[in-house]
């Protein structure tokens, strides 16, 4: 995994800077304490739930960081959907330093993991609809690309990275605008490429796209609103579906027809996936 890369993210920086959080200006005074220095370690990262996976070569880069000469093996790869007591990772090395690198390459992929999981529990609930699912802004600030990153390994699709590659236009916007159809013009003629429009009400349909909407959020509508919305704007422009999406009204949000379906929870509400590292003397 030694050629993993994300565009944007960093891992060096990350790695170091989240070891540097848990090691303080003392270390692991514990390992320090317990652990002969020469003590080596065998280990397993072993996931105790069936999840799609995220974040293995994070988790590696923690314990190569501490031990370059570590032996690692990979039983899994990142986007993959094992079963529960699949072992992910075996690995054998100096024991302080799996030890100390143990939280930091557990919280990143346990973290990474639960999110990509469910991004997949989402994406299978509409599967076949014809409908894609996108994740949303509403990240862990600082964590963002690693998010949008395990979104992608769990079956969904990156919406906007932040505030500078589209114009998203919501209804603070158009409040101090004066309207949706006033909002959208100002944005086509700063320049802006692609324009997104939230609307909650379908008269304002045909003013954002007369305006330049290039695509249409519908925000909260039920799915008979939903319906109608799409067959007004007639394949003009993309639709989103938006707001308060669970995993229970996705299914029917998506049979609407719409182009999207926007899931802020993915990386809001993950539950942290279960993995554990489980060692033995070698």
């Amino acid at each position: 995994m030694s050629g993993w890369s994300l565009e944007g993210f960093d891992l060096g920086a990350f790695v170091r800077a989240t070891l540097a959080e848990d090691l303080g200006d003392a270390g692991d005074i514990t390992s320090a304490a317990v652990i002969p220095a020469e003590a080596r370690f065998t280990g397993a990262l072993v996931s105790r739930d069936a999840i799609a996976v995220a974040g293995l070569p994070i988790a590696e880069a923690f314990f190569r960081h501490l031990d370059p000469d570590v032996t690692i093996e990979t039983l899994a790869s990142d986007g993959d959907r094992i079963l529960r007591g699949t072992a992910l990772m075996r690995m054998e090395g100096r024991a302080r330093a799996m030890l100390t690198a143990e939280r930091s390459a557990l919280n990143t992929l346990q973290h990474l993991s639960g999110v990509a999981t469910m991004a997949r529990t989402y994406a299978d609930a509409i599967a076949g609809t014809g409908a894609i699912l996108l994740d949303t802004r509403k990240t862990i600030p600082g964590l963002r690309r690693l998010e949008k990153y395990a979104t992608r390994m769990g079956g969904a699709t990156n919406h906007r990275m932040g505030l500078w590659d589209a114009a998203m236009i919501k209804d603070n916007h158009v409040a101090v605008a004066g309207g949706v159809g006033e909002a959208a013009r100002r944005a086509r003629a700063a320049g802006i490429a692609e324009i997104i429009v939230e609307v909650d009400r379908v008269d304002q349909i045909e003013d954002a796209i007369a305006a330049g909407a290039t695509h249409l959020l519908l925000d909260n509508m039920p799915p008979p609103i939903l319906r109608g919305a799409v067959t007004l704007v007639g394949g003009r422009v993309p639709t989103e579906a938006s707001g308060g999406v669970t995993l229970e009204t996705i299914r029917a949000i998506a049979e609407t027809g719409v182009t999207y379906v926007s899931v802020g929870r993915l990386t809001q509400s993950a539950p942290a996936a279960d993995i554990g590292l489980d060692l033995a003397l070698a």
